[in-house]
């Protein structure tokens, strides 16, 4: 059955052919179906959002549109804060976490007029690429449930590509969006660092954390985008804009090395459909900072109190992996922030004459649930190997979508990354929409 999107729900809505209160019905019911399965979901508010879609829908059919978000389910990682509704981060240290106030984002969510079904599963505390390591059990791939669903959004991803809701906010660390996005088969967008508030969202590393939509479609992407910026559909419009003759950069080195087969073969069409589309394309080599010292810092100063307090209620995998943050020097976090810093103020410069960046999401589709739990030890190296052409993103704080591309010899999705300067959203999405409407 094929799925419906933001934009043709929206329109069935505003025309009175579907109610907020079927569409809920809808995802809650695939919800019971699947959920058993994908553990995609840690908390489900069903009926709250049963509320408020009967109160979005007075609202519709007497006149007062709000926008495409008007009447859409829509479910947050669980790392967000919810007020009323337990924000648990999938740990034990916060199982009963009952937050007052709503996110940033929630707060514009609920401006937009969307109905929020509920909180997604997710790696512990978003420290971790494969959302196995969770207080309510591992996410499983929607694709095939042996396989990781990736993370740390794991259940996001596996909720919005199965119709548990029609999109979801996640948060994006070192890839958290758009890794588990290509693995799970839809689009996963982290906009440039700063432009979505995480104010109310518990941090894994404020210098390097960021928001944005996981959705079924680019098109979906920017409806959410604009609304939790408050954009007025300026996303939305910029799908309008032209791609050809934008200036494409190919950074082999790094991103396209001890790359699987059939990712590099998927990419390299994907690539090729870009240039038929009229993307003009150069390589590049750009220098990686691989320093992981502000990530340290941050990750472990956030934890450190509770860890000393009750470092039972953290997963064994979890607790390892922050004290291995521990002792960071804050002379070293500072001059590492400066770095960092100055890295994107430089990342312009490093990007003279290009409009956007090309690379693999990841460096191989998803792995099996049993060979990475069989031996924990493989977990991280794993995980790290998973989010390695994400990461990068993050540190320069850049725009960087990932949309399918393909599929390996398992049926597993593949993804492409599509990046761009600072605060060009506008020419990501673009690009993005472009790729997938085009001809095979």
């Amino acid at each position: 059955m094929k799925l419906r999107t933001i934009a043709e729900a929206s329109d069935l809505l505003r025309k009175g052919k579907v109610s907020p209160v079927e569409l809920t019905r809808e995802c809650l019911e695939t919800v019971a179906r699947l959920n058993p399965t994908l553990n995609a979901f840690i908390t489900v508010t069903a009926e709250p959002a049963l509320q408020q879609a009967q109160r979005v829908e007075k609202e519709i059919l007497s006149g007062r549109w709000r926008g495409p978000l008007h009447g859409i389910p829509i479910g947050l990682k669980d790392i967000i804060d919810t007020a009323g509704v337990r924000t648990t981060a999938a740990s034990k240290v916060f199982r009963d976490r009952v937050p007052r106030e709503d996110a940033e984002v929630v707060k514009k969510l609920k401006s937009a007029g969307a109905v929020l079904i509920g909180k997604h599963n997710l790696h512990e505390f978003a420290y971790g690429g494969s959302s196995l390591i969770s207080a309510f059990g591992p996410v499983r791939n929607p694709v095939n449930p042996e396989f990781i669903a990736g993370g740390s959004s794991g259940g996001s991803a596996a909720a919005v590509a199965t119709g548990m809701c029609y999109a979801a906010i996640g948060t994006d660390t070192a890839g958290s969006i758009r890794q588990p996005a290509a693995l799970c088969g839809v689009v996963g967008l982290k906009p440039t660092y700063g432009l979505v508030s995480t104010h109310g969202i518990i941090p894994l590393s404020t210098s390097l954390d960021h928001a944005g939509p996981i959705t079924r479609t680019v098109e979906d992407a920017a409806i959410l985008l604009d609304a939790i910026t408050g954009s007025s559909a300026r996303y939305h419009k910029a799908l309008l804009t032209g791609i050809r003759s934008l200036r494409c950069a190919i950074p082999r080195k790094f991103f396209f090395e001890k790359c699987d087969p059939e990712v590099l073969a998927a990419v390299e069409e994907a690539i090729g459909k870009l240039i038929r589309r009229g993307l003009e394309v150069r390589e590049l080599e750009l220098a990686i900072d691989e320093d992981r010292t502000v990530f340290n810092f941050e990750s472990y100063a956030y934890h450190r109190e509770r860890i000393a307090s009750s470092p039972e209620c953290y997963h064994p995998e979890t607790l390892r992996r922050l004290r291995t943050c521990e002792g960071t020097a804050e002379a070293a976090y500072q001059n590492a922030l400066r770095r960092l810093q100055n890295m994107r103020r430089d990342v312009v410069g490093m990007l003279e004459g290009m409009d956007l960046l090309i690379t693999p999401t990841t460096p191989a589709p998803a792995p099996r649930i049993d060979d990475l739990l069989s031996d924990v030890s493989r977990l991280r190296p794993a995980e790290l190997l998973l989010l390695r052409n994400t990461r990068p993103m993050n540190l320069w704080g850049l725009p960087a979508i990932s949309v399918p591309c393909g599929v390996s010899s398992q049926g597993l999705p593949i993804g492409l990354q599509i990046a761009g300067k600072p605060g060009r959203e506008n020419l990501v999405l673009a690009a993005a929409h472009a790729f997938m409407r085009s001809e095979p």
